[in-house]
This record gives C-alpha cells, sequence and structure tokens, in this order.
C-alpha cells in the first residue's frame, strides 16, 4: 500500500485464492491496513492482486515475503525456492529482487541467487540486482509502522545495493545500509533472538517468583524505572507469531550444521518458552483444585487467541498448545477473541461474547491476549477465578502469572 501511495504500480501475488478475492472485493483482512486504504488502491489502477505470475511480466522490482517455517525442527524454505523459481522466468536485464523473508544467514546468496540465475539465463550483479532487507513490522503498533520503522537493506555487490536502498529510500524515512546480505540476514535473528531470550528470562522468573511469594509483575514496573542499563520484557503464557517460536532456531540450526555446536541461550530460551502453556494449565488445575473441582469436566473460558493483542494473528500461538493440553485432558474450551478470522477459528472451541451473561457460567477463566476491544470490567461482575497472564484485572477472584 505504501508502494502505491508513493507512485509504484503494485502487483500482489498470493496462492491463497481466498484472500485474492476478498482483496479484489475491497477487503483487508490485515488490521492495520484500513479498507479505506486497500480500496482506494484498487480504485486507483495501481494495485492487482493475483493468484498469477503471468502478471509480473517486465518487473521492475519484486519482493519475496513469503514463510518460512519450520518443519520438525529444521528450517522450510520451499516457499523461497518455488517464488525464485516463478520469478526467474520473468526476469529481465535490469530487474531488482529482493527477499524480506526471515531466514539464515547465506541463503540470499547460496540459495535465491542461483535459483534466479539458472531460471532466466542471466547473471545475478551484472543483468539483474539482488538483495535482503528483514521485514520489522509490529503488528498492531501505533508509533512504529513501517514508514517511520528504520529499514536495514543491503545488496549482492554495490551496483545492487544502490538498487535496493534507492527503492525503499522511496518508502521510508530511514534507510540502513549493511555490507551483504548476511548481514542483513543476522540482523533480523538477533533482533528477534534477543527479544526470545529476554522473554525467556523473565518467563522463568516469573515461575520462581510465584513459587517464592513475590510479585514479579512489581519488579518488574520497580526495575523499568531505571533510565539505563533495563529493558522492560513482560512474562506470558508463552510465544507466538512466525517470529519468536521460528527465527531464533534457524540461527542456532545454522551454528549446529557449519559449526557443529550449540547455540546454548537459543535452545535454552526455546525450552522454557515452550513450556510455558504447560505452566499455565498447572496453574489452572490449581485453582480448580481449590474449588474441589477437576480439570477434566471443567467449563474453561479462554480470552484472547491471537499471539499478540491487536491482531488476529493465530499462528504459532501459545492459546494453540493450551486448547490442545484442555481438550486432551478432558475440559469443555470457550473462547473469546474478535480479531481471530473465522475460517481460523479452532474447531474443537465454542466463541462466545464478551458480555456479562456471556462468561459466566464457567469453571474458570483464562486470559492470554488482553485485546484493547475487550472490555474487562466485565469481569468484575462475576466470581467465576481468572487466570490472568497478562497483569490486566484485579479483584479476589484474580490471580496473575
Amino acid at each position: 500500500m505504501r508502494a502505491v501511495e508513493v507512485g509504484f504500480k503494485v502487483v500482489g501475488i498470493d496462492l491463497d485464492i481466498s484472500r485474492i478475492d476478498r482483496l479484489k472485493a475491497g477487503e483487508s483482512y490485515v488490521e492495520d491496513i484500513p479498507e479505506s486504504v486497500l480500496r482506494s488502491a484498487l480504485d486507483s489502477g495501481m494495485y492487482l492482486p493475483t493468484a498469477s505470475y503471468d502478471d509480473v511480466t517486465n518487473f521492475d522490482i519484486a519482493i519475496i515475503t513469503v514463510p518460512t517455517p519450520l518443519r520438525d525442527s529444521l528450517p522450510d524454505l520451499t516457499f523461497i525456492e518455488s517464488s525464485g523459481v516463478s520469478l526467474a522466468s520473468h526476469l529481465k536485464v535490469g530487474a531488482t529482487v529482493v527477499l524480506e523473508s526471515t531466514t539464515y544467514p547465506g541463503t540470499t546468496q547460496e540459495l535465491l541467487v542461483p535459483i534466479l540465475e539458472e531460471g532466466s539465463g542471466l547473471a545475478a550483479g551484472r543483468d539483474f540486482f539482488v538483495g535482503y532487507s528483514p521485514e520489522r513490522i509490529d503488528p498492531g503498533n501505533k508509533t512504529w509502522g513501517f514508514v517511520e520503522t528504520p529499514k536495514v537493506v543491503s545488496g549482492i555487490n554495490m551496483e545492487s545495493l544502490a538498487k535496493v536502498k534507492g527503492f525503499y529510500d522511496a518508502l521510508v524515512e530511514t534507510t540502513v545500509p549493511v555490507s551483504s546480505p548476511k548481514e542483513a540476514e543476522l540482523t533480523k535473528l538477533l533482533e528477534n533472538t534477543f527479544r526470545h531470550v529476554n522473554i525467556a528470562l523473565v518467563n522463568e522468573l516469573a515461575i520462581f517468583a510465584n513459587q517464592l511469594g513475590v510479585n514479579v509483575w512489581e519488579s518488574i514496573e520497580a526495575a523499568s524505572t531505571k533510565p539505563f542499563g533495563f529493558m522492560k520484557f513482560t512474562p506470558g503464557p508463552g510465544v507466538g507469531g512466525h517470529c519468536l517460536p521460528v527465527d531464533p532456531s534457524y540461527l542456532s540450526w545454522q551454528v549446529r550444521r557449519q559449526l557443529g555446536q550449540n547455540f546454548r541461550f537459543v535452545e535454552l530460551a526455546n525450552d522454557i518458552n515452550d513450556h510455558m502453556p504447560d505452566y499455565v494449565i498447572q496453574r489452572l488445575i490449581a485453582i480448580l483444585n481449590r474449588d474441589s473441582k477437576a480439570l477434566r469436566g471443567s467449563r474453561v473460558l479462554l480470552v484472547g487467541l491471537a499471539y499478540k493483542k491487536n491482531t488476529g494473528d493465530f499462528r504459532e500461538a501459545p492459546s494453540r498448545k493450551i486448547i490442545d493440553l484442555l481438550v486432551g485432558l478432558g475440559a469443555e474450551v470457550s473462547a473469546i477473541d474478535s480479531h481471530i478470522e473465522p475460517q481460523m477459528w479452532p474447531q474443537n472451541v465454542i466463541s462466545v461474547g464478551s458480555d456479562l451473561v456471556a462468561v459466566s457460567g464457567f469453571d474458570a477463566i483464562v486470559l492470554l491476549t488482553d485485546h484493547d476491544d475487550l472490555d474487562v470490567g466485565v469481569f468484575g461482575g462475576i466470581t467465576t477465578p481468572i487466570l490472568d497472564t497478562q497483569c490486566v484485572m484485579s479483584g479476589p477472584n484474580v490471580e496473575v502469572l
């Protein structure tokens, strides 16, 4: 949408036909993009959503932003490979291809470039240009959007860097050039590994603080008043989305593959964060036990399913594992989340409203995601025990993580 705004003619490709149809109808499924912006782009004739690579013939710039998931704990780069193959047959002399998908250092030069060269018969860095620029979107962030967030850029040679930088200079306020795609690829992994490790630290601290009878949330708030040497991270039910559960493992995998060593910080952080849903279930069982109730047969309400507040992103969300554990242990699970797309809603979970009547009658409530459109005040009218993993509720029936 930003590229259309500054005057580029944009073709958006996705293999999900239902999403293409929604885009063509002016329906935005990305919460940070208002439908008025999408419709304006469509009406301008400068934006074409499509599932066909035939519509990209003679492109000047291609941006690859496909998923890079883990399959059985190993990086799956098939989406990058298939995108590269499809683009290669449409490459022309002078075109530029930029990879934005998160991946391990070396992917752009060692994987993507050979695919583009083989499929086009052209030479990268001479006939066409290639670079890497990591995605830095923070969904729901009203202060640091795409335009305001500095964009790291790179190229396989100086000519490629100039092309990549020139393109993003037209879109964002600040670009940050680095010497090669490997440094840019590592930048993304460093950013997310930093968050992953620090979240794991406060998650483990929250577990021990609860056992010691200490309010970890109060300690975190107190520590955050220090104006230097401390950055605030808060506990939660686990990590989710495409980044934190996946990206650090790319770095760990590359270190083990090339160097034969273990990235111990990442592996420890994975272990802690991966088991936070189990800890949530343990706390929930303890809460029910105090009321002489078993988890089996209990009606449990989950408040918020998305991994991040004010988004509908359900990818790798800790709520997924929590749901599986609850269902496996015999609980009846309901949930509130107005942000999740209907086709993404888990089949074994009952969708309920957020009014007083809808949230009454449960044996226990677990708040996982504190969306801004959620009126937490409605829970003040019930006595149901609540486990609040975000520390946004208060009352005699509320426990924090």
